[in-house]
């Protein structure tokens, strides 16, 4: 079987026009398709500028239910093109309750459901417990997922999940070939020290290269540029094979729109090449699930 595929990457800034946005990134999602691209993988929260650098009220009005209208919208676009969608939106679930949710469309139009942030951030500039509640483990969130795409078996997280091994870990073993990850993230522009940014930047990469080391899967990191009050989005858009090896990496300042083949017939040789799932030790590992170990 035949387990190359193209994944495209939207790499883009944002403004507080909700329907530039939207159509910037369908713009992108069609320049992906005609590069060849099976799968398109936007940036977290695309349709709006990044709100949660403040607290807000006004900023909830920007939520809407999914399905509603951007996965509409999104739904078209996927079936008319042929392409899977991964894209990244604020969802109001009901009166006071909102998450960071990501809707996945199949390439013939059809909805395969979505995935709710799990860990949400609460720092200078990244205020989202303000904002969203984070998914869970009930009937309702199911906590991690993978979706059965008509390319390959996707799993998404989504941002500052992606400093959690556990969530590459659960996504990898439920069976995800690839791992996505919609992300904004950026420095802070009063930091003076270029080495802080450099090291913040290096570990964000790191440690995301890592999940595809140590789960044997391809990753694809989606971040956003331009600059945002304070915060200056540092894009850096990747992907990684499963050894780390880095098959395309974006600029820190520029939109770009990338299709980036990757072979999924060689995971069963990076798998049996560094057996780490052959070699786990899951009758030690019921710790994990403390929050410390006094």
């Amino acid at each position: 079987m035949n387990k190359k595929i193209n994944i495209g990457l939207v790499q883009m800034s944002c403004t507080a026009d909700v329907q530039a946005n939207m159509q910037k990134a369908i713009a992108g999602i069609r320049e992906a398709a005609q590069k060849g691209a099976n799968i398109v993988c936007l940036q977290e929260l695309f349709t709006s500028l990044y709100f949660c650098d403040v607290e807000d009220h006004e900023n909830f009005k920007l939520a809407e239910p999914i399905p509603g209208p951007s996965t509409e919208t999104l739904l078209g676009v996927a079936k008319e093109l042929g392409v899977v969608i991964i894209a990244s939106l604020f969802e109001k679930r009901a009166a006071g309750l909102y998450h960071n949710t990501t809707a996945i469309l199949d390439a013939d139009g059809t909805y395969l459901g979505k995935y709710r942030k799990m860990h949400i951030p609460d720092d200078p500039g990244y205020y989202e417990k303000f904002y969203f509640t984070p998914g869970d483990a009930s009937p309702e969130d199911s906590g991690y997922k993978v979706f059965q795409t008509k390319f390959a078996k996707i799993g998404v997280l989504i941002c500052w999940d992606q400093w959690y091994p556990e969530a590459s870990r659960i996504t990898a073993l439920m069976g995800a070939e690839v791992l996505f990850y919609p992300t904004a993230i950026g420095w802070d522009t009063n930091e003076t020290d270029p080495n802080i940014n450099r090291e913040q930047y290096s570990a964000w990469q790191t440690i995301q290269r890592s999940h595809a080391v140590a789960n044997g899967v391809h990753v694809v990191s989606v971040n956003r540029v331009g600059r945002e009050i304070d915060q200056q989005f540092w894009g850096g858009s990747f992907v990684a094979n499963p050894f780390g090896t880095l098959l395309y990496l974006g600029s820190h300042d520029q939109e770009e729109v990338h299709v980036q083949e990757i072979d999924l017939n060689k995971t069963e040789y990076y798998r049996s090449t560094w057996p780490y799932l052959r070699d786990r030790r899951v009758d030690s590992y019921q710790s994990i699930t403390k929050r410390f170990i006094d």
